[in-house]
């Protein structure tokens, strides 16, 4: 009820929604936990760089710190928060990544101190403060928001009725075969009016594990014992792909966003070395960028980068040029 009064104070005006002249595109969800969000604004980010002076602006869950801060090489996790260094880890300098709780001055700041084209915004679907220009909201196939019900009884952070604020529905984490007749079942059970478009997504691995020195191809991990760590909300893709190369896995799960602590290292170790001769620990992007930071993890941790694999690619990264350009 209270998330409903508040969508409707925002929609009828009452509660100011603040509208930039410079194009922004958010990136969100309905529903609490993993839905691939942080994919889908990597790949924006990468995309939109190729043709723009692009900023990614996020909240920096998780980070010790308050305000707004751009991430740079003198930057870590602690400082802007897992994701906002995993992007810098990946891309460098090459679009403009900033953090900031409070999304209308920290999204003027960027824009005009970065002389930003286009700026993303990350999980900002229910800060509604900001009135972006284009709206992506992600659904996980596995667990539709269609299917879901508002917390407490389901994972829902506001009502279904929240997509129609979306231009696109981003059905993600999609089986590598998916048929047209699930695809017309998912589009029937949205229910897309005429201005939206509904799209499907699968998460893509690297064909190499990555190390702070050395990779390894992902066909080399069935030599290993392999101890697995996992921060995030949702583990189980990794997991079904990581049992495709290798059945000699230990899974170490800690809470989405979790700061490890000197008693989970230590328990990280004691794992570790209950291992075989041959092992190695495998964790996510995400948490590569925290797990690094403990110096003996350092040389004997891997990540594996993953990317969004969008279905009708050109024909999505028409319709965000479109918008970019127009506007």
């Amino acid at each position: 009820m209270v998330t409903g009064i508040r969508n409707t104070m925002y929609d009828l005006g009452i509660f100011k929604s603040t509208k930039f002249k410079t194009p922004i595109i958010c990136v969100g969800n309905l529903s609490v936990g993993g839905s691939g969000k942080s994919p889908m604004v990597m790949y924006l980010a990468q995309f939109l760089s190729k043709h723009y002076r692009t900023g990614v602006l996020s909240r920096g869950y998780g980070r010790l710190t308050k305000g707004y801060a751009v991430t740079n090489y003198e930057s870590n996790y602690k400082m802007v928060g897992d994701e906002a260094m995993q992007l810098f880890e990946r891309f460098k300098n090459r679009f403009v990544i900033a953090v900031s709780e409070e999304r209308v001055p920290g999204a003027k700041k960027v824009i005009e101190d970065m002389d930003l084209d286009v700026l993303v915004l990350d999980d900002a679907m229910q800060h509604r403060a900001i009135k972006p220009g284009f709206n992506i909201m992600m659904t996980d196939f596995n667990d539709p928001y269609f299917k879901d019900h508002l917390l407490p009884a389901g994972d829902l952070r506001e009502s279904r009725a929240g997509s129609k604020r979306a231009d696109i529905i981003m059905v993600s984490k999609c089986p590598d075969e998916l048929t047209d007749e699930t695809k017309q079942y998912y589009i029937s059970r949205i229910r897309p009016d005429r201005t939206q478009k509904v799209f499907f997504s699968s998460i893509g691995y690297d064909e190499n594990v990555h190390g702070r020195e050395k990779m390894l191809p992902d066909n080399n991990l069935n030599y290993y014992d392999i101890l697995l760590i996992t921060g995030i909300a949702n583990p189980k893709p990794l997991l079904t792909h990581l049992a495709k190369f290798s059945q000699r896995v230990k899974h170490l799960k800690f809470r989405d966003h979790h700061n490890f602590t000197d008693a989970d290292i230590k328990n990280i170790i004691a794992e570790y070395k209950k291992l075989g001769e041959y092992k190695l620990i495998l964790t996510t992007e995400k948490d590569y960028v925290r797990l690094k930071s403990f110096d003996y993890l350092r040389d004997i941790v891997y990540y594996w980068p993953i990317n969004v694999i969008i279905d009708k690619k050109e024909e999505f990264n028409q319709i965000i040029l479109d918008y970019v350009r127009k506007n």
